[in-house]
């Protein structure tokens, strides 16, 4: 790595770190503010011009709420649960492709932490670590509503990553390469001169697969199973309050902006636009294109909001139906299609 890439790396580390931290306040506060809307409600709007303060306030309430800790749990792992949660989220970021590759005194430098050539298991083995600290924050509760959501988040995990990891293998072939940045650089181009040639286009069923996996992945409506307060109170953390409650949401948050930006690397050309690619390789270019694909993911964080205020929560059958005799048979048939269509064209 060369003394510029490492800077431009040291760089975006700093911009991710607080770009993470924001992406929980502001995104509890968008989602009352979207959840009002859809609503018609007003939501949020006495802490700041139009309530755009509020996430801060919570935030200090959070802070300074007193510290419970039940008797009778495992400390060390209680206090440790939360965080097991938040870091995979956030070093998760590390493999991102966040813009365009720019030149910077004749040499071309990554929009991009790490450009790791196994990007793709990367990202899948950080996010299989992040159910630890939720498992590990159930047990250590002594609760058994705490437990019992502990064992859906594992259960629920393991069902709707086989069909999210199948999605993931489809686009791998398509594009030869493990490689986010490969991936994205293979979706330059259009189709009949006009069609973006993203991978949306190509691969429907595996883009159709996945999106229903990340929210399955992420727990959220319909598929908030392991926290369902009708039933479990409020499932692995209810036993938490103050800050560790607050990681608990900030990594909850943090994963759903990593499964939009992943959504949109795999399947809507990453930071690339329709016309983009015309444009020099500059820093302010790569600095639009970061604006693009912080848009896009943006977009899929309304989805997510949009779908919990729109659909019901499954049954917990119904849940495990649909990832064992749907999605699952789905993705399977789908990457045989495609290794067969990619033999053939050879």
């Amino acid at each position: 790595m060369s003394q510029a890439q490492f800077i431009v790396s040291v760089a975006l580390v700093l911009v991710m770190v607080g770009l993470s931290l924001m992406i929980g306040g502001l995104g509890s506060f968008w989602e009352r503010k979207i959840s009002a809307w859809i609503q018609d409600r007003i939501g949020p709007n006495r802490v700041g011009p139009r309530g755009l303060l509020q996430f801060m306030a919570d935030g200090v309430k959070f802070f300074f709420k007193e510290d419970i800790i039940p008797a009778n749990v495992d400390k060390v792992v209680f206090v440790s649960a939360p965080l097991m949660v938040l870091i995979p989220a956030m070093i998760t970021f590390a493999v991102v492709p966040l813009g365009r590759p720019f030149i910077w005194a004749g040499e071309q430098l990554m929009f991009q932490i790490a450009n790791l050539n196994i990007g793709v298991l990367y990202i899948l083995a950080m996010a299989s670590v992040g159910i630890y600290g939720i498992v590990f924050g159930a047990w250590a509760s002594n609760n058994k509503y705490s437990l019992m959501g502990g064992l859906r988040a594992s259960a629920q995990m393991i069902s709707y990553e086989l069909s999210l990891g199948l999605s993931l293998v489809a686009i791998v072939l398509v594009a030869g390469s493990l490689s986010l940045s490969d991936i994205i650089a293979g979706q330059t181009g259009y189709w009949f001169g006009v069609l973006p040639k993203w991978n949306v286009f190509c691969q429907p069923l595996a883009a159709i697969t996945f999106i229903i996996a990340m929210f399955a992945e992420t727990n959220r409506l319909p598929f908030d199973l392991p926290e369902a307060e009708q039933e479990l109170v409020g499932g692995y953390h209810t036993e938490y309050s103050s800050l560790k409650f607050a990681i608990f949401f900030l990594a909850e948050y943090i994963n759903m902006f990593l499964q939009s930006a992943l959504a949109v690397i795999l399947f809507f050309g990453g930071w690339q636009f329709p016309g983009l690619e015309l444009l020099p390789k500059t820093l302010w270019v790569s600095l639009l294109s970061f604006g693009v694909f912080f848009l896009k993911a943006l977009a899929f964080m309304f989805l997510y909001n949009w779908v919990r205020w729109t659909l019901p929560r499954f049954k917990y059958d119904q849940l495990m139906r649909i990832g064992w005799k749907r999605l699952l048979p789905a993705t399977l048939a789908n990457v045989f299609i495609t290794a067969v269509w990619l033999a053939v064209t050879a």
